[in-house]
């Protein structure tokens, strides 16, 4: 029996199989669990034919978390298909490239910063609104970061969007702890998805990556990322919350003289 085994899990953001969602998914169901994925506007169709790889292949809700007419029939839908939900994964995440991103950062107006942040980070408090009625003690919530406690070439404010993103987990964390439901993040280093082919730069994340990653760093693969989220969803970590799991090879923990060896 896997670790996931018996648990209802809603994976968000999907789109292609590149993504870090579609490999959290396939672990999870590897793991036993029962899933149910979203996408939205032109990934849907991409997503719709990425989960067919699944087996078995996952329903697919479609969510924009800008909607609030989706973010209320959420709950619904998802409790006609699983009956009530044991995890959520938060992969969603958004900022203008031509605007937001690429050293743009002083001139960029403040709607599409509030684009940026309510995507990337408000959403996480709107999908956990959307879920709670269906959460079971002990579930867990776990997002997915880029290290948002430092700046990174390019990535402008979707760092800031991080760096909310990371605190907002925190404060979720807290105020889900007394119903006994965990919150955590997972800080990935850079992988190749459609999200990190529109930023600008990203070339020179691969080579920090290159040079600093202690263990090593395989941009191609996600499953080191989606095993660590997966292992949040199970039962494994039940006295952690409030907390961000690096899953970047070490680069969190090294200088920036530092070379892996």
């Amino acid at each position: 029996m896997g670790i996931l085994a018996g648990k209802r899990i809603l994976v968000t953001g999907v789109t292609a199989t590149s993504s870090i969602a579609f490999h959290i998914a396939r672990i999870a169901q590897d793991e036993g669990a029962q899933v149910v994925v979203t996408s939205f506007g032109r990934a849907l169709s991409v997503a719709r034919r990425a989960v067919t790889r699944l087996e078995p292949t996952p329903p697919i809700i479609e969510l924009d978390v800008t909607d609030p007419g989706q973010l209320a029939a959420l709950a619904g839908q998802v409790e006609g298909l699983l009956g009530g939900l044991d995890g959520v994964v938060h992969s969603i995440a958004f900022a203008n490239p031509e605007t937001a991103l690429g050293g743009k950062f002083l001139t960029t107006e403040w709607p599409d910063v509030e684009v940026a942040l309510r995507v990337s980070a408000y959403s996480l408090v709107e999908l956990t609104r959307a879920c709670k009625p269906l959460l079971a003690p002990g579930a867990s919530i776990v997002s997915l970061t880029f290290d948002g406690a430092m700046t990174w070439p390019g990535y402008d404010w979707m760092g800031v969007a991080k760096a909310a993103l990371e605190s907002v987990s925190r404060y979720v964390a807290r105020y889900l702890g007394p119903a006994g439901v965990r919150v955590n993040a997972i800080s990935a280093g850079p992988l190749d998805t459609l999200a990190k082919s529109a930023i600008p730069d990203a070339d020179v994340l691969d080579e920090v990556w290159r040079q600093r990653a202690l263990l090593g760093w395989d941009p191609g693969d996600a499953t080191p990322t989606a095993k660590a989220v997966v292992a949040l969803l199970s039962d494994w970590f039940p006295k952690t919350t409030g907390d961000i799991i690096h899953v970047d090879g070490g680069v969190h923990s090294t200088g920036p003289e530092a070379i892996a060896p």
